[in-house]
């Protein structure tokens, strides 16, 4: 019996990665959203921000790279929000804080599957300067 690949193990593996903290940062920014709004509001709230999140979702679970990089884009505004939060808004710093933590955590993990999945990965040469 052939062992796996492990580069394809640990393409799997950075795959579920970003599965992962995407859903942290879903979480993180449902559990706030929730909290900031009244009741009826808050649902309508929590999906508009969740959209960035789901938007790219079906592609992240096919493995599909080109969805990994434009991926990367989405995390723009929970960044946004989390450091402006997190400057301006003390009450509600520690949520910030989570959301901003749990954005750099998806990117980070975006990029580590696409540093992982590009062509020729770990077989770089490097090329003399003169």
């Amino acid at each position: 019996m052939n062992a796996p690949d492990p580069q394809a193990r640990r393409l799997v593996r950075a795959q579920r990665l970003a599965l992962a903290t995407a859903a942290v940062l879903a979480a993180c920014v449902a559990a706030a959203s929730l909290r900031s709004a009244p009741w009826p509001a808050n649902l309508a709230w929590t999906a508009a921000l969740l959209l960035p999140l789901v938007a790219p979702l079906p592609g992240l679970v096919r493995g599909r790279r080109r969805t990994f990089a434009w991926a990367t884009l989405c995390v723009t505004p929970y960044f946004v929000y989390g450091v402006t939060e997190v400057i301006a808004n003390p009450l509600v710093r520690g949520a910030a804080g989570a959301i901003l933590f749990a954005s750099l955590a998806w990117f980070v993990t975006l990029v580590y599957y696409l540093r992982l999945s590009r062509s020729g990965a770990g077989s770089a040469q490097l090329t003399p300067v003169d």
